[in-house]
């Protein structure tokens, strides 16, 4: 955090739902419902809502809400030689917790071009506000996809995390102020986490001088995600082998579900010395919270956190959600916000 920039500064997880007139509502990977110039003018009025509602909302660090993406994987693997999107397979993702169509790797994997360009420079034109962008991380690229040419989940982060390297670079000198890569996949394949998974994720921010993140969460507020925390008992304990890995990184902020989980909330002092982007709205639930409600959460989180570290945030991407409800829900994490802003400010 800048010496100028307010304590607990908020922001979004990723993604934002897109309107109804842009893709199907409610729905994760929904299909684009334009085409051609009628498509790619549609985005762009999409990102400038996105961006507006946030603005309004009272959110600090803005973002794209993921508007020109189907997928926030595969947005970024459809411009990637090696990748083909005409073999597509049925595979189970995240250790097999629910099942995707996915693309097939088919040889070395190459970036001849930019991916998201040309959406950072459109985004950065349209806000004065800081500005982070999301990228999926190495891990969970490996998770989302067929592998039919490296055979080996390592080597083929590795070799994504250089081509995640060379767009984190560009966006970076486009205007980002904050690169966050998206790893979901660090909350179910612990043991490669640490064996190779800290490593692809800081090969990916390698030589980044804006604020790097990396997101991790339980997921979507989809069927197979509420599912699959019912069966990870009282207390989700998850983040208690990463955190400390991370700690030790060079990644600038953890970005955490927080709100309606069974996190112990001490485990974000295993954090020391970075950033906390706690979640405090659940993305897995229409019920609006209440700014006393996240302010509560923000509040506890601040007995393992110093101010200057902590931020306010959503648990996950907000995709799948009713934009209504989603906007409410943004006008509550800034209000939430400002409660304990004053509090530390003795008003």
């Amino acid at each position: 955090m800048s010496p100028s920039a307010p304590a607990i500064e908020t922001t979004i997880a990723g993604s934002l739902p897109k309107p109804s007139w842009l893709a199907k509502p409610q729905t994760l990977w929904a299909p684009w419902l334009l085409s051609g110039e009628q498509l790619v003018e549609g985005k762009r009025d999409a990102v400038r809502a996105a961006l507006k509602m946030q603005e309004t909302c009272g959110i600090d660090i803005v973002g794209d809400g993921e508007q020109s993406r189907t997928h926030f994987v595969h947005g970024f693997l459809q411009g990637i030689e090696g990748v083909d999107f005409s073999r597509m397979k049925r595979i189970g993702i995240r250790a097999d917790r629910y099942e995707a169509d996915c693309p097939t790797v088919t040889g070395p994997v190459r970036r001849p071009r930019p991916v998201h360009a040309e959406d950072v420079r459109f985004a950065r034109a349209n806000t004065t506000r800081k500005l982070k962008f999301t990228l999926p991380g190495p891990m969970t690229m490996v998770d989302t996809i067929a592998d039919e040419h490296y055979r080996d989940r390592a080597k083929l982060a590795f070799a994504l995390a250089e081509l995640l390297n060379a767009e984190a670079k560009e966006l970076e000198a486009l205007g980002a102020d904050v690169i966050q890569f998206d790893e979901p996949a660090f909350n179910v394949f612990l043991d490669e986490v640490r064996e190779w998974g800290i490593s692809a994720l800081e090969r990916a921010a390698q030589g980044l001088k804006c604020v790097t993140a990396v997101h991790i969460c339980y997921g979507y507020g989809i069927k197979a995600n509420v599912e699959w925390k019912k069966t990870l008992g009282g207390q989700w304990r998850q983040y208690e082998s990463t955190f400390p890995l991370l700690a030790k990184s060079k990644i600038g902020q953890v970005s955490l579900e927080c709100a309606n989980s069974h996190v112990p909330i001490e485990l974000i002092g295993l954090l020391k010395g970075k950033d906390v982007l706690v979640g405090a709205i659940d993305v897995a639930s229409d019920v609006i919270e209440s700014p006393e409600q996240v302010a509560a959460t923000l509040r506890t989180a601040l007995n393992h956190v110093a101010p200057e570290h902590l931020y306010g945030c959503t648990n996950c991407g907000m995709a799948p959600m009713a934009r209504p409800i989603a906007e409410a829900k943004l006008r509550a994490l800034a209000a939430g916000a400002r409660i304990i802003r004053n509090e530390l400010a003795g008003k």
